[in-house]
Parts: structure tokens; C-alpha cells; sequence
């Protein structure tokens, strides 16, 4: 089993970042068609949360079709992770620690004061030390193809409380940079010099974990295999796809799927199916994996390097 051994360090002031307690919606976001969302969906309820807004909140405290949920996100690590906010039948509000563990988000709940990662979802400290979150089903996918897909769904709005610019994409450089952690302080910003795979450290990865087995899917990977990658974790068959859209992941259902020549679906089984919904042209749909969306050397700092799907190793 790999261990984890993380450095935490303090820097902002608890609650300095806001969590979203009371989330507004409507039809509309005024992001551009590139913006990511991270995308829910329960008992044909769509909504959306566009990591622009997310930047500046980092959390989202949410009831949903009945189930409680923290829609997550770390800029640092471009972890989108949806957790179920009741542990051990306790529920769980989140804040914003002001802490970050290597490099990622520190949420803390206001119940225990317990701490937590946020990409992995491991209690650090507190009354539920040792602890996990449970993932709970989510996509992450641009704005676009939540449009397209979803023309009833809705997108979170920014708070009436909020005093954030939220026109701005305050880390779009930063997901280009060859760096990780924050501008100006050199405690925390570093390059990753022990990188031991040719994809980037920064590659967009979908991590998923089943019956504690846990393995990395890098985009760069999943792509060059043109765009679909079948594999078995945890005794469970799963697909992932890789699209202009995003990267899917699903409950395979023994279905061998192909490209389709514009790359954006997939054959398979005598139908086209779309990877952003999981759903065929002739009404079929596949079940959506837990998972989380992150930089690939989060995964790694939180799994270790043997827990990714190479495609040359398998």
C-alpha cells in the first residue's frame, strides 16, 4: 500500500475563501464556451458549476435531489471532486481551511473541525482523522458540451455576496505553466524535477477508485489510444473516454466502442454513444464512475507513481 506523507502549510486565514452555502441558479453563464464545469446529475436533474466561479469559492455546500454534496475544487491541482457530505450518518458542512497539502486544498468541516484533502478526500486531522470522503458519480467537461447536451440544465451563479471579479480566469496562465503552487511565495511554488513519465506532470487525469484499488487515467494516454481505453479495477469493467469535451468515465458493460471519425462519439454494440452523458442513439445508458479530475501529479502525490494506466505497461 502506498503511504502518503504530506506537507501542509498554513496560508490564508480560515474562511479568508468563502464556501457557497446557498447556491443561486439559472440558464445562462457569461464564461466563454471553453470554461470547464463540473456537471451533476441525479433523478433528470442537471446542474453545472463552472470552475471560474469555483476559483474564488472553492466549495459549494449543496442539497441535491435529496442527497447531500460538496462540489469541490482546487485551482492549484484542477481537482474537481463531488463528495457526499454525510460520514459515518453524520452530516458535514465545508469551509476553505486556508491551508494547502502539497499544493492542494485543505477543507476543513465546521462540525469536528476536522481537516481534510481535498483531492483525496483523507481526513488529515481532527475528530475523523484517517477517514475518506466517498466520491460520489460527477463529469467534468467544457461549457460547450454542457450546452449542447443539457438545454434544460442548470448553471450556478455567482453569490449575491460575492465581491470577486468573476470575469476574470485568475489561473489560466498557471494551468500552462511548468510550475505548481502559488505565485510569490517561494515556499510553495516549485518545478517538479522527479517527474518520471514523458506525459506532463500538469496532464488533466481522471482518477477513479474501486473496492480500494485506485488508478490514474492521463488524457495524453487515453487519447493515443485513440480516445477510449477499457480497463478492470477493483473487479469492476470500466471505459474511459477522452474527447474535446472532456474525460468520461463509465461501467463498461462488456461493450467494445470505437471513434467515431469526427472524434467526438463512439461506436459500439450496434449504436453511437455520446462519452459526455453516457448515453446511445437508440436509449441505452451506461453508469457513470465516481471519480476525480485532477493534475496528474496530484494523482501521484496522492497514490504514488505505480497507480496510472500506461498504456505500454498494459
Amino acid at each position: 500500500m502506498y503511504t502518503v506523507t504530506h506537507t501542509v502549510v498554513d496560508l490564508l486565514p480560515k474562511d479568508a475563501i468563502q464556501s457557497i452555502d446557498d447556491p443561486l441558479y439559472s440558464n445562462s453563464f457569461d464564461g466563454d464556451s471553453s470554461d470547464e464545469v463540473i456537471v451533476v446529475e441525479r433523478e433528470n436533474t442537471v446542474r453545472a458549476y463552472p470552475t471560474r466561479i469555483l476559483q474564488n469559492h472553492e466549495v459549494v455546500n449543496e442539497t441535491f435531489a435529496g442527497k447531500e454534496i460538496a462540489i469541490t475544487w482546487c485551482p492549484l491541482c484542477a481537482s474537481a471532486v463531488v463528495y457526499d457530505r454525510r460520514l459515518d450518518g453524520e452530516l458535514l458542512t465545508f469551509g476553505v481551511s486556508g491551508k494547502l497539502a502539497d499544493n492542494d486544498l485543505v477543507l476543513y468541516d465546521r462540525e469536528t473541525e476536522s481537516e481534510w484533502k481535498q483531492s483525496s478526500g483523507i481526513c488529515l486531522s481532527g475528530t475523523h482523522e484517517g477517514k475518506s470522503l466517498t466520491a460520489m458519480p460527477a463529469a467534468t467537461m467544457t461549457w460547450s458540451a454542457f450546452e449542447e447536451r443539457f438545454p434544460d440544465g442548470k448553471v450556478l451563479q455567482p453569490p449575491e455576496w460575492g465581491t470577486a471579479d468573476y470575469g476574470t480566469d485568475r489561473f489560466a496562465e498557471y494551468m500552462h505553466s511548468d510550475y505548481v503552487g502559488p505565485g510569490g511565495d517561494d515556499r510553495l511554488r516549485t518545478a517538479i524535477e522527479d517527474w518520471p513519465f514523458e506525459f506532463h506532470p500538469k496532464t488533466l487525469t481522471l482518477g477513479i477508485t474501486i473496492d480500494g484499488e485506485s488508478r490514474g487515467y492521463p488524457r495524453s494516454v487515453v487519447t493515443a489510444a485513440d480516445g477510449v481505453v477499457t480497463d478492470t479495477l477493483g473487479g469492476t469493467e470500466l471505459v474511459v473516454f477522452a474527447t474535446d469535451a472532456g474525460l468520461f468515465a463509465y461501467e463498461s458493460k462488456q461493450i467494445l466502442f470505437e471513434q467515431t471519425p469526427d472524434k467526438s462519439r463512439f461506436r459500439g454494440d450496434g449504436t453511437v454513444w455520446d462519452p459526455a452523458t453516457g448515453r446511445s442513439e437508440d436509449g441505452r445508458t451506461l453508469t457513470r464512475i465516481p471519480n476525480r479530475r485532477l493534475f496528474a501529479f496530484t494523482w501521484r502525490d496522492d497514490n504514488g507513481t505505480d497507480a496510472f494506466f500506461i498504456s505500454e505497461q498494459r
